[in-house]
C-alpha cells in the first residue's frame, strides 16, 4: 500500500496495520482522481477497522486538503526554477506567485507531468496507536519562510472563527486561495473537539510534514486495559496452568535444588517428557547429536532454559483447541519462535541470557490472539454484560475481542499464570519492543523483529512498516537486505 498501483483497497493490510499499530502510508506524484478516490477509500476502511467512522468525512476532506497544497507546493518548485526566480528570495517569491496560479491552471498537465519526472511526491501516513490516531502528510519540498509564515498565519485566523460561513466572509487574494481550505480544516477539526494545537507544520531538510494527532474518541489506553484485565479474569474456558509443571517450577525454585531431582520428576511424567524432548531437538535448538534423555536436555539447557521450555509446553496444553485457525496461529508462533532463535545466535551469540529466554518469549507472543479462539460464546456473551455494566460503547468489546489489544491480554494471562516478567514483557510489547522497559527492550526488539519479517513473508507487511529504530540495531539499511536476510530464515525453516 506504499503507491496506488491498483484501486482495491488491501482490507487485510489495513486490519494488519491496526492490530499491531504499524503505519500504512499512500504516496502519489500528481494526485488524480483516481488517487483522491483511492485515499478516500483507505481512509475510511482504516477509521472503520478503529471504529471511529464518525470522523471520517471530517478526516478525508482535510486529507484532500492537505495533499492539494503539498502538490502545489511541489508544483511550485517547478514553476519557480523554470522561470529562475529564487523561492527562498522576498522579491522572486512576491513576483512568481503573482503569476503562478494562471500559468500553472492553465497548463497543469505539463507541470504535473514535470514535478512527477522530477521526483516529487507526497505520501500520507496513518497510524493508529495506544489512544491516538497520528496522521502525516509528507512531500520532499522544504517550505520557504514565507510559505512558512502563510500557513501560520491562517492556522491563527482560523482561531477567530466560530463556523465555516464566517470564514467565507473574509476578502481573499487570488494568489494561493489566501488558504481559506487550511481555515476550513482547522474549523472542522474544531468540530471533533480538535484544537488547531494538534495540528504541526514542520520543515526538515529537503522534506516537509503536516501532522494531525487525534484522540480515539471512542476509548482511551487506560479503560481498554482495564477492561482487557476483567477480560482475563472470566475466562473461566482457560484452566489454570498445568499442575504437574508448577509443581516442577516449584521445585526449580527452591535454593536446594538438584538437576537430578527435576530431570527424575520430569522422566515419571511420559507425556511432558516427549514434549519437552521435542522442542529440545528442534531446529531452533540445532544440536549436532540428538538428545535422548531428560537430563542431558536439563544439563544442555539449564534451570532457566528448563523453566521457559515448561512455561511453553504448559501455555500450549492449556491452549490447545485443534481448530484450523488455532493450527495456523501456533504455526506461526512456532515459526516466529524459530527465527527470533536464528536473530539471537547471529546477533548475540555471546549472550547466553538471551539465548535461554527468547524461544519462549517468541513462542508465547500471540497468547492474546490465541485466547479468542479458544473463547466460548456463553463467555463473550458474559464479557459484552461487562461492557453495559461499565457503560462501554461496544466499540471497546469490538476492538478486544479483534484482537486488537492482544498483546496487552496475553501479558495480563501470562501474569495471572505467575510467569517471570521477560515472558511477560514480551508479550506486552512484542508490537512497540521501544516502550518496553530498558532491560528488557533487546528481547522486545528481537520478538518484533522476527514476528514482522513473518508477516513480511505474508505480505501482510511492508519494508516501510517496519520501525526504523529496530532495522538499525540490526543492521538493514535496505529493503534488499531485509529480504535477502528474510529468505534465509525462510530455507532454514523450511529444511528444519
Amino acid at each position: 500500500m506504499s503507491d496506488i498501483t491498483k484501486t482495491k483497497v488491501d482490507l487485510a493490510k489495513i486490519k494488519k496495520a491496526v492490530q499491531v499499530g504499524i503505519p500504512l502510508s499512500v504516496t502519489t506524484y500528481t494526485f488524480p482522481h483516481e488517487a483522491e478516490v483511492y485515499i478516500s477509500e483507505v481512509i475510511t476502511a482504516f477509521f472503520k477497522e478503529i471504529k471511529q467512522e464518525d470522523m471520517t468525512e471530517y478526516i478525508i476532506y482535510s486529507m484532500n486538503e492537505l495533499i492539494t497544497n503539498a502538490k502545489k507546493a511541489n508544483t511550485k518548485r517547478i514553476y519557480f526554477k523554470e522561470k529562475g526566480l529564487d523561492i527562498n528570495d522576498q522579491d522572486d517569491y512576491n513576483l512568481g506567485m503573482k503569476t503562478f496560479k494562471n500559468d500553472t491552471m492553465s497548463n497543469i498537465k505539463y507541470y504535473l507531468n514535470k514535478q512527477k519526472e522530477d521526483g516529487y511526491f507526497v505520501k500520507l501516513i496513518l497510524q493508529a496507536k495506544d489512544d491516538t490516531i497520528l496522521i502525516e502528510i509528507h512531500n520532499n519540498s522544504a517550505l520557504s519562510f514565507f510559505e512558512y509564515k502563510r500557513i501560520h498565519d491562517k492556522i491563527a485566523r482560523a482561531e477567530q472563527y466560530d463556523s465555516v460561513d464566517e470564514a467565507f466572509n473574509q476578502i481573499i487574494d487570488d494568489t494561493e486561495g489566501a488558504g481559506l481550505g487550511l481555515i476550513i480544516m482547522i474549523l472542522m477539526l474544531k468540530k471533533l473537539g480538535i484544537s488547531s494545537e494538534h495540528y504541526q507544520v514542520v520543515s526538515n531538510g529537503n522534506e516537509t510534514i503536516n501532522k494531525i494527532t487525534l484522540p480515539l474518541t471512542a476509548y482511551s489506553l487506560s479503560s481498554l486495559n482495564e477492561l482487557s484485565k476483567e477480560y482475563v479474569e472470566i475466562i473461566d474456558a482457560i484452566p489454570q496452568f498445568p499442575d504437574n509443571i508448577n509443581s516442577i517450577n516449584r521445585l526449580l525454585n527452591q535454593p536446594d535444588m538438584k538437576l537430578s531431582d527435576v530431570a527424575e520428576k520430569i522422566s515419571n511424567d511420559v507425556a511432558l517428557t516427549a514434549d519437552l524432548l521435542k522442542i529440545v531437538n528442534s531446529a531452533a535448538f540445532s544440536l549436532v547429536t540428538p538428545c535422548r534423555s531428560i537430563p542431558d536436555a536439563v544439563k544442555l539447557v539449564g534451570t532457566r532454559g528448563i523453566k521457559n521450555l515448561l512455561y511453553s509446553i504448559g501455555s500450549l496444553k492449556s491452549l490447545e483447541k485443534f481448530s484450523p485457525e488455532q493450527r495456523n496461529l501456533w504455526n506461526h508462533c512456532a515459526k516466529v519462535a524459530y527465527y527470533a532463535k536464528y536473530i539471537t545466535k547471529t546477533f548475540y551469540p555471546s549472550s547466553r541470557e538471551l539465548s535461554e529466554d527468547i524461544y519462549v518469549c517468541a513462542l508465547l507472543h500471540d497468547m492474546g490472539r490465541v485466547v479468542f479462539n479458544v473463547a466460548h460464546p456463553q463467555m463473550l456473551e458474559k464479557f459484552k454484560q461487562k461492557c453495559r455494566e461499565h457503560i462501554l460503547s461496544m466499540d471497546v468489546f469490538e476492538r478486544i475481542t479483534a484482537g486488537l489489544n492482544h498483546s496487552e491480554i496475553g501479558a495480563q494471562i501470562a501474569e495471572k499464570w505467575n510467569f517471570p516478567d521477560v515472558i511477560v514483557n514480551a508479550i506486552r510489547y512484542h508490537h512497540e519492543p521501544l516502550s518496553a522497559p530498558e532491560k528488557m527492550r533487546t528481547i522486545a526488539a528481537i520478538v518484533y523483529f522476527a514476528n514482522m519479517i513473518s508477516n513480511y513473508q505474508d505480505e501482510t507487511v511492508e519494508f516501510y512498516q517496519f520501525e526504523p529504530v529496530i532495522l538499525k540495531l540490526f543492521k538493514i539499511k535496505k529493503e534488499e537486505q531485509l529480504k535477502a536476510f528474510a529468505d534465509t530464515l525462510a530455507v532454514n525453516y523450511s529444511s528444519s
